[in-house]
């Protein structure tokens, strides 16, 4: 075909205005610096650095050499049906049914099958900021509008009764928690998620997405307590979102579920079932083992990361300009950096904003962190601390050597 009669390619309109996420080009760009030779720490990845348990890559090297290699369920293999069943009712007194299950490649699909399978055009979905970047995407992608609720630090990144009231409309059918939360390692009290629980009472048309992916990762003395247990009555309208990929280190295996009401979990199987079909079967394998297997290394791994978190929240509130909170969970920071925006670097640009300071950090420091705009909540930073104390104390040193360097 001639230059003439070619036709450039055009965006389709649920993904006109959607980029690639902003964590995933920075990492590339850290990438890239490490591959020219440059010293580069990158601590802008969500992904636990220690490795899968031993006896969860043993099971899918047996499920491999027993020919568990053909198409699986769509909404789970029932062994790992059943561990999941199973895990719910030890660690979290909630019991469901099959029907009630379904298993994705990752936690991920979970929260876009959900929306996909419920969302009409015009519908909108509450979305507390700070957020994970990728929950807007997927709302717009599945025909809704974001409706974005500022949550600020004097109220620890979290939403108010106050504030959900007020966001509450006609045309609202979801409000998306993640608890705890990332970026700000928020986790809401049973009486913070109680006084959110009365006011959706109040409006039986609002459906609850619960993100509960870092419930491992928790550091209070109270420990974790799943938004179900606390607001049994809106068992009828909630889906907990839930997965391996954090507390087991398996991320790349891509295994995550979701429990909640059989007409959703129905729905949701019907897209599942248009898109990837079933979660690979070896990873179901490997994640029935990880569920029903021994979970005391999971109390050692949440201990290793308050140590990580307290090393580093001491680093950045050291750091001329920072100001950091100290989280309940997850294994991020969300530090403010407002205190050196308006400083010159050393080779003269003016930090105006949040991105600035990110790109000072990584071009004349050698550190990758995520500016906070990408969550939705400018004059912040993200930084992960899943990784190695040395790692850390490293990068910490450097932050606070960038700091000291603005004028």
């Amino acid at each position: 075909m001639d230059a003439e009669h070619m036709t450039s390619f055009t965006r389709g309109e649920r993904v006109a205005s959607i980029e690639i996420s902003e964590i995933v080009q920075i990492s590339e760009a850290a990438a890239r610096k490490r591959a020219a030779g440059e010293a580069v720490i990158t601590l802008g990845t969500g992904e636990p650095d220690f490795d899968t348990p031993d006896h969860v890559k043993q099971a899918a090297v047996d499920a491999i050499w027993a020919g568990d290699t053909k198409y699986p369920a769509t909404r789970g293999n029932p062994p790992l049906i059943d561990a999941i069943l199973g895990k719910f009712r030890r660690e979290n007194g909630l019991t469901f049914e099959r029907d009630q299950i379904i298993v994705s490649a990752g936690a991920k699909q979970i929260l876009f099958n959900a929306l996909m399978a419920s969302l009409s055009a015009g519908d909108d979905v509450i979305v507390p900021a700070p957020y994970w970047t990728t929950y807007l995407d997927m709302v717009t992608v599945c025909g809704g509008r974001p409706n974005v609720v500022t949550c600020s630090a004097e109220n620890g990144f979290k939403l108010t009764p106050e504030q959900l009231e007020a966001a509450i409309g006609p045309d609202t059918r979801w409000l998306l928690l993640n608890t705890p939360g990332n970026p700000s390692g928020a986790v809401y009290s049973v009486a913070e998620m109680r006084a959110l629980g009365a006011v959706l009472e109040r409006h039986p048309r609002v459906w609850l997405m619960v993100d509960e992916i870092y419930e491992h990762i928790v550091y209070g003395a109270d420990g974790f307590t799943s938004a179900l247990q606390t607001l049994p009555r809106l068992a009828d309208r909630m889906l907990i979102v839930n997965g391996v990929s954090k507390a087991y280190a398996m991320t790349g295996w891509r295994l995550g579920y979701g429990a909640g009401p059989a007409p959703l979990i129905k729905a949701m199987a019907v897209v599942q079932g248009q898109a990837t079909s079933g979660a690979c079967s070896i990873s179901q394998a490997a994640a029935t083992a990880a569920l029903n297997g021994n979970q005391d290394f999971l109390a050692d791994r949440c201990a290793s990361f308050r140590e990580r978190r307290d090393m580093m929240v001491a680093a950045l509130n050291q750091s001329s300009g920072l100001s950091c909170q100290m989280p309940e969970g997850a294994f991020y920071l969300y530090p403010s950096c407002e205190g050196v925006l308006g400083l010159t670097t050393p080779g003269g640009a003016v930090l105006s904003t949040d991105a600035d300071f990110c790109a000072y950090l990584l071009d004349a420091h050698g550190v990758a962190v995520v500016p906070g705009r990408a969550f939705g909540l400018p004059g912040h930073f993200r930084l992960s601390y899943a990784y190695s104390k040395e790692l850390l104390e490293s990068a910490a040193a450097s932050i606070r050597t960038a700091c000291g360097a603005l004028r």
